[in-house]
């Protein structure tokens, strides 16, 4: 089985979170896909909603995708920063062959991979995909990262036994958590940015008012 994660703060989870999902799944041909909402993120502020939110959103964004789960990996531990690194030891304790998984993020935040827990070790512990974001395309890469370019293959291809960099071009929404929470604070709509049954939760919940 051809397993993928993605992990985000997910603060709150959007279309544009959703777009590079499909387009990761679709160019890999995933049979799953785990999505992993952080506990405390190394490299971001903290959430504004909690764990226990945004778990609940990240479900509502899934439901109906049957290749979609969302697992609370990421949220064991309370306090402690969610590196991509503990996150692979606690796969491997499981059982799996690490090697053979595929860690998915936009191409924003792979451009920053140097500064990452572990790198560059990190790479030879799992697969990497790289999905286009606005500002910042999948193709960029090999040209913003020289040393990394002869890692890079761009998806769909055939998967190397070794752990590789795939890069995957595709039009992902133009949308940002930060966005989303600036128009909920304005009271604005978000409408068309997070899915209906996120927008609904929010509502329901009072996040970010």
């Amino acid at each position: 089985m051809r397993r993928g994660f993605l992990g985000g703060t997910f603060d709150p989870i959007h279309c544009g979170h959703l777009d590079v999902a499909t387009a990761a799944q679709g160019a890999l041909a995933l049979d799953v896909l785990d999505f992993l909402p952080a506990g405390t993120p190394p490299h971001r502020r903290m959430p504004v909603a909690s764990v226990a939110d945004r778990l609940a959103m990240a479900r509502l964004a899934v439901e109906g995708h049957e290749r979609w789960v969302v697992s609370d990996l990421e949220t064991l531990e309370s306090g402690r920063p969610t590196y991509t690194a503990t996150t692979l030891d606690r796969l491997a304790s499981s059982g799996l062959d690490t090697r053979t998984l595929f860690f998915v993020t936009g191409a924003d935040a792979f451009r920053e991979i140097a500064t990452w827990k572990d790198y560059p070790a990190l790479l030879d512990r799992c697969h990497f995909v790289a999905v286009s974001r606005p500002g910042c395309s999948a193709r960029s890469l090999p040209g913003l990262l020289p040393p990394l370019a002869g890692r890079m293959l761009e998806a769909p291809c055939a998967i190397p036994a070794r752990p590789s960099i795939f890069l995957v071009d595709a039009v992902t929404a133009p949308v940002s958590s930060t966005e989303v929470r600036r128009r909920l604070t304005a009271g604005e709509s978000v409408d068309q940015l997070v899915p209906d049954a996120v927008a609904r939760y929010i509502r329901s919940h009072g996040l970010y008012a």
